[in-house]
């Protein structure tokens, strides 16, 4: 399978709105690389315009080494799959999915191969002679899929796929997916505003905000080391707790609203200057009934059980925000509750304030020079 790249891609709508500014992303052979961020940030446009449903304003797409900025969406080679699914309703599930090889001239024993075979991978044998008001959504979202399927396409292209399906279903959907694109391997491309199915899916995913990829990386790579406070709010769930505070005169800690923080190593940043500490919920744990070693005591004000796991939220470090820790669903805590917390120095995160980058520890750039 050929790989896909964006060299300087920028696409600029009238009245001088920027959707996509700069990019430059490389899909490599048989990966499938998922787009996340929220509305408006890009990615389904990113989509179009591999696609070729959009014109640039400024780059080059490249499928196999071609550049095919200037091709029609029929001539690159592609197929996509559309959250709503696009069914002919008045076609069999057998019709819709001849209806694009029929149109591209396809003999028709290649076109009984392909939809045997297609059926097969996707297990819709039984379902050939129906309509699509007879199906339900999954079974629906596995024939958009086999329509993808028998063109036999270089690349795929996922707008959103399952945000049509119930939760049970789409997590159901999510597995069937990556099984199918394991089997394929087809390069493909996916576009989701759901931070689980980009990090259970995904080969890499790009984190996007404004028409800017924020970082590329392997999902628990983004999920480890969030290269800017925006990524790192954007990837966890519940979302990273952040807290202002002053970066310390050794650079080994930040000293917060009535506390100080210990790193456990020196950051790259200006002594005294204002910076964001991070925390995920799930590495703030309970410590000594007597506070020994703890950064901070927790107020608990509201707890959330979910079964396995156990949500609370209260006062930590400041009066005006709200922190949020993840306990075993086992645990015992009630609203009133002053819970002492402690935290590895290593799974601390610091952002510069202004900027949002992070503030890479002297043995981070160690290991990136090495």
């Amino acid at each position: 399978m050929p790989d896909v790249e964006l060299q300087g891609v920028r696409k600029v709508y009238a009245g001088g709105v920027v959707a996509i500014e700069g990019l430059d992303l490389k899909i490599e052979d048989g990966e499938l690389l998922a787009l996340l961020g929220p509305s408006g940030c890009g990615k389904s446009t990113l989509l179009r315009l591999c696609a070729g449903l959009e014109t640039l304003t400024a780059g080059d797409i490249r499928i196999g080494g071609r550049v095919v900025n200037g091709l029609e969406p029929g001539e690159r080679d592609i197929a996509m799959v559309f959250q709503n699914y696009a069914l002919y309703p008045h076609m069999t599930v057998r019709q819709n999915l001849a209806y694009g090889l029929k149109n591209r001239r396809t003999p028709g024993p290649e076109i009984d191969r392909r939809i045997a075979e297609a059926a097969r991978i996707l297990q819709i044998e039984e379902l050939l002679d129906r309509q699509p008001r007879q199906l339900s959504g999954g079974q629906r979202q596995r024939v958009a899929m086999g329509r993808a399927i028998v063109r036999e396409p270089q690349v795929f292209l996922y707008d959103e796929p399952l945000s049509n399906l119930d939760a049970k279903l789409r997590a159901h959907a999510r597995l069937e997916l990556k099984k199918l694109q394991q089997t394929l391997g087809t390069t493909s491309l996916y576009v989701t505003h759901d931070q689980v199915e980009a990090m259970t899916m995904a080969d890499r995913l790009v984190v996007m905000n404004a028409g800017v990829a924020q970082q590329v990386g392997r999902p628990m790579e983004v999920y480890a080391r969030p290269e800017t406070a925006f990524v790192a709010g954007f990837i966890g769930s519940p979302a990273m707790n952040f807290t202002a505070g002053t970066l310390g005169a050794d650079r080994r800690s930040v000293a917060l609203a009535g506390t100080t923080v210990a790193l456990g190593t020196m950051v790259q940043g200006e002594a005294g200057s204002a910076v964001t500490l991070g925390i995920r919920p799930e590495h703030l744990l309970p410590t000594r009934a007597d506070g020994q070693d703890a950064i901070g005591v927790l107020e608990v004000a509201l707890v959330e059980p979910l079964g396995a796991d156990l949500l609370v939220h209260g006062r930590l470090f400041d009066e005006t925000e709200t922190s949020t820790v993840r306990l075993p669903g086992s645990a015992d805590a009630r609203r009133g509750d002053v819970i002492p917390l402690a935290v590895n120095p290593a799974d601390l995160h610091v952002f510069d304030a202004a900027s949002g980058r992070r503030l890479h520890t002297i043995d981070e750039d160690r290991k990136a020079a090495a």
